[in-house]
């Protein structure tokens, strides 16, 4: 019976002749995980006493923190570096770029070729003509242990452009036209084959923006039989000969769909929802405050040149912030050696490393609450790109957007760009910043528990971690305070408000943040008593009203939940159980100013 193209391959990588709903086990060519999510099928495999079926076909992708700079990351991919060590797999580290494209680029996977990894976006392999998948941890994991996994092979829809599309008009904008016809769901469950004049001419790179979107409209995968351009680009990496994959004549589709793309227009998508997609034109000129240009939809060498004739001689708009991120490492070379990189850094950009950056958490191309962004990425759900507002578009929009200061279309740039206005709200405060939470009496006299901690040198990320230094919100610092100290680490469930903690000398050495301070007030801790205090640290409690003293209580034998009371402007400290005085160092007139009016900013 004739077939279809996912149809033909899956059956090619399974023990006998599949149709859409069957559900086969299918041999996998490339077997990837990422940094997110390969910590995971790691201890999958550790706890199950599992081993790599072929490390020739197995790899780590770390493309969603290619900075390293978020800890977590750092600590799964040199979860992932140990494991891959001790097998001899192949890693592409920080310095590769995104998973799916070097599978493309380094051969890794070639038409009617199977691949999964830990990328929802994996069915990008459709731009090729071969099966890709995003699958979960558990799924990883057996697919490096056996080689294969389970797939029910899902029904196929033809969709055929009609027509040709203006000049102007880029794969991210036919893209956002096939959401419109779509929406979320309407590729739900199936594989999409594409056909017609236009998708003939669609080149590699123009192939993978479409066929990264294929999630955002519930799809499978987007399958594009393999042109000229594919077929070069994939023997050029490929030392393995191929034959592409092709459906056969008379081919059952569940549905055929044809799309008139020759009037469309330039797309945007509207903050929460890839499908909520209007012409840029309907909504023009609106302000923005940053753009962004990269992912695996737009991160090609070819999206990166659009960006750059649009931005060569010009620059951003003022205030606004230009972020570009290629997709790999070779792109981000040859953007250097072809001289776009040169145009970018003049245009005021800043130019990140390859990976998939403003996708993922804590990367180039997040942004903050209030904040509107105009990105080249897939997807704009709120809070997957940062806090603020994010609108979907084409390199060209994007990048036409950041010259002018306003959302427009490439066409329409005007002669001066938009500038941020003067005008302050009425009252202006931080987001998250609690009012302060010393006792308003400011009382000069104080007991309560006390907690000694017999260590100096204890410094602020062992008080107050530098991965959470993005917290603002006091009352959100007390659960984190010495989670990083070891013996101290649930220091936060056991202290209560009044309580005193007693410490060694050089106490808050390190950093100048102000959490580590701001952690105790948190939790209502009522004083610090410590040998000496790190200079900066000293000057941030006093400066916050938080009671510090200074002298030596440790050597006097004092232990753990004993009651004591302490006068902060004598410097006097009374052990209530043995009546017992001890003298430590008075507070200064300056710091006995600050405490009682409550900081060094209160009025």
């Amino acid at each position: 019976m004739p077939n279809t193209i996912i149809e033909k391959i899956i059956s090619a990588h399974s023990d006998k002749p599949v149709k859409a709903g069957d559900i086969a086990d299918v041999t996998i060519d490339a077997r990837i995980a990422r940094d997110f999510g390969g910590a995971n099928v790691v201890k999958n495999l550790r706890d199950n006493n599992l081993e790599l079926d072929d490390t020739s076909r197995t790899c780590f992708t770390f493309d969603c923190n290619p900075s390293g700079s978020d800890q977590k990351y750092a600590t799964n991919q040199q979860i992932c570096r140990t494991f891959a060590r001790e097998r001899g797999m192949k890693i592409f580290d920080i310095n590769s770029g995104i998973g799916t494209h070097i599978a493309i680029d380094e051969g890794l996977i070639k038409p009617g070729g199977t691949l999964v990894s830990t990328d929802s976006h994996a069915n990008i392999l459709g731009a090729i003509g071969a099966f890709g998948q995003g699958m979960g941890d558990m799924d990883i994991a057996a697919t490096f242990a056996h080689g294969k996994v389970w797939f029910k092979v899902p029904k196929s829809i033809k969709v055929t452009l009609k027509g040709l599309p203006p000049k102007n008009i880029s794969a991210k904008d036919i893209a956002l036209k096939l959401l419109i016809e779509f929406g979320a769901s309407g590729l739900l469950g199936y594989a999409a084959e594409f056909y017609g004049d236009a998708v003939d001419n669609l080149k590699l790179s123009e192939r993978i923006t479409v066929a990264s979107m294929a999630t955002e409209m519930g799809g499978i995968i987007a399958l594009f039989p393999p042109n000229d351009d594919v077929i070069n680009a994939c023997r050029k990496a490929n030392d393995d000969d191929f034959e592409p994959v092709y459906a056969d004549d008379g081919a059952h589709y569940d549905k055929s769909i044809e799309i008139d793309i020759s009037g469309i227009e330039p797309y945007i998508s509207r903050p929460g929802h890839p499908e909520d997609v209007v012409p840029v034109s309907q909504i023009k000129d609106l302000k923005i405050d940053s753009v962004f240009i990269g992912s695996c939809t737009n991160g090609r060498f070819e999206d990166m040149q659009i960006a750059a004739e649009i931005l060569k001689g010009k620059k951003v708009a003022p205030g606004v912030v230009l972020k570009i991120v290629p997709t790999t490492r070779e792109i981000w070379q040859r953007c250097l050696g072809e001289g776009l990189i040169d145009i970018f850094m003049k245009a005021g950009a800043l130019v990140g490393n390859a990976g998939c950056a403003g996708c993922a958490a804590g990367q180039i191309g997040q942004n903050g609450p209030g904040e509107i962004t105009v990105s080249t990425g897939n997807r704009n759900f709120a809070g997957k790109q940062g806090k603020g507002e994010v609108y979907l578009a084409s390199p060209a929009t994007v990048a036409a957007s950041a010259v002018a200061g306003i959302i427009t279309s490439a066409d329409n740039i005007p002669d001066k760009p938009a500038v941020f206005s003067m005008s302050k709200p009425e009252k202006e405060s931080v987001a998250g910043v609690e009012k302060e939470t010393h006792n308003e009496s400011a009382p000069v006299e104080m007991t309560g528990r006390v907690w000694v901690i017999d260590e100096n040198n204890i410094d602020t990320d062992m008080i107050f971690h530098n991965r959470y230094l993005s917290i603002t919100d006091i009352s959100q610092m007390g659960q984190y305070t010495f989670d990083n100290l070891e013996g101290w680490k649930n220091f936060a469930d056991k202290a209560k408000p009044g309580d005193i903690v007693i410490t060694g000398s050089n106490f808050g050495a390190g950093s100048s943040r102000q959490q580590a301070v701001d952690c105790f007030r948190s939790l209502g801790i009522q004083l610090i008593i410590a040998k000496s205090f790190g200079a900066i640290y000293e000057r941030n409690a006093i400066n916050a009203g938080m009671p510090i003293i200074t002298g030596d209580l440790i050597s006097s034998g004092i232990k753990d939940g004993e009651e004591i009371t302490v006068n902060i402007s004598s410097g006097m400290v009374t052990r209530l159980s043995t009546k017992e005085e001890i003298q430590l160092e008075p507070s200064s007139q300056i710091q006995m100013e600050i405490y009682k009016k409550g900081g060094l900013l209160k009025i």
